[in-house]
């Protein structure tokens, strides 16, 4: 048990690591302009238009780092520093988002598999947290209960795994096309780059995160079934 909680203090700290650094890259990538001076909406639309998407709005959204393309009513997301800014931070998240976008045009297994998941994800992660902690309470009279509940947190986890390849492939079109487009030079290039990275970062952290808490909560159970047997 005490291997356990040591992973998730490990996997916590990881965790704050890179959500800073990410937040330290893109501040630093905020302030450098980009040579051919188009803004974050401008290159989203360029880029779909180019990719022969003309049924997806670029729209403006408040906070800090909420950029994110909706499937549902098909609109990239941008934050407003993002959408009107000019910057190789700009460029990288306004291409990526637009990444998305295109896999979804070209109906990417991934996104079609995570799309279609997101139902169940949403139900489990409405209610595991309840089911599990019950389930802990009750677990000396029945495991039923913290059987379900880990049910539920492995369909999370699986979400999270999910994500990986959808959120690598979406750079890795941004950064394909940002390069042959012209969109940046080459040492703007190797910086949007290194602002991806780190943002895919937070995804394989909170991945390992919930595989680690999913793994806390299988011992619980299994020391709790070779308890009842």
């Amino acid at each position: 048990m005490g291997g356990s909680y040591l992973i998730l203090i490990l996997v916590m700290g990881a965790s704050f690591y890179v959500s800073w650094r990410l937040k330290r890259k893109f501040a630093e990538y905020s302030k450098v302009g980009l040579s051919n001076d188009l803004s974050g909406k401008e290159i989203a639309e360029k880029m779909l238009r180019e990719n022969g998407i003309y049924d997806v709005r670029v729209i403006s959204v408040e906070g800090q780092l909420t950029d994110h393309y909706n499937p549902q009513d098909k609109t990239v997301n941008l934050s407003d520093e993002v959408y009107h800014g000019r910057s190789v931070a700009a460029a990288a998240v306004a291409s990526h988002e637009c990444g998305h976008a295109v896999q979804h045009a070209t109906a990417y297994a991934a996104l079609q598999f995570r799309s279609a998941i997101v139902p169940f994800v949403s139900i489990a992660s409405n209610y595991m947290q309840w089911i599990i902690l019950g389930g802990i309470f009750l677990i000396n009279t029945t495991i039923v209960p913290l059987a379900i509940g880990v049910v539920l947190f492995g369909v999370t986890t699986l979400f999270s795994f999910i994500t990986l390849p959808v959120e690598f492939d979406a750079s890795r079109r941004a950064l394909a096309w940002i390069d042959s487009r012209g969109v940046v030079n080459e040492r703007e290039h190797a910086m949007a780059k290194d602002a991806l990275k780190w943002a895919a970062m937070t995804y394989v952290v909170a991945a390992i995160g919930s595989l680690a808490t999913l793994l806390y909560y299988v011992s619980i159970l299994m020391g709790a079934s070779r308890r009842s047997s």
